[in-house]
């Protein structure tokens, strides 16, 4: 069980976990072992409920695909178990990020004396940068 928070929970049967081999530099141990984990996950027939669904749908996250599905590889470590770990830890953390729900923004105005004072300084600034001409006798 995967737990989401103290009532939601994935059970590991719906989550699809593949080792595969890691890229980049490292040498013989890269070349030999499959110690990166490709995590799937299925929003569409996954047993969470219909409004974590909405949710994660509407996100525009990068592992989520048209289809739905959640995709995740990690290949941070070197061994298979602590890039499983991290791997189930993003995909929490994704379906957390799902759940907040933003403050909505109230559009607000500067005031009239906050307006008068920006003024004030411009012009106080043209002023000194007038000083700053040539002198003429």
């Amino acid at each position: 069980m995967l737990f989401i928070s103290h009532n939601v929970s994935i059970p590991v049967n719906e989550i699809n976990m593949q080792a595969i081999r890691a890229q980049g530099a490292g040498g013989q141990h890269v070349n030999k072992v499959s110690t990166a984990i490709h995590l799937r996950f299925d929003i569409k027939t996954s047993s969470l409920p219909e409004f974590y669904k909405e949710r994660l749908l509407a996100m525009s996250d990068h592992h989520i695909t048209k289809d739905g599905v959640i995709i995740i590889k990690s290949q941070e470590h070197r061994s298979q178990d602590m890039n499983k770990q991290i791997a189930q830890e993003k995909l929490v953390e994704i379906i957390r990020q799902a759940t907040i729900i933003k403050k909505a923004r109230r559009t607000t105005k500067p005031s009239k004396s906050a307006k008068g004072k920006r003024m004030d300084k411009k012009t106080q600034r043209g002023k000194t940068k007038n000083l700053r001409g040539k002198v003429t006798f």
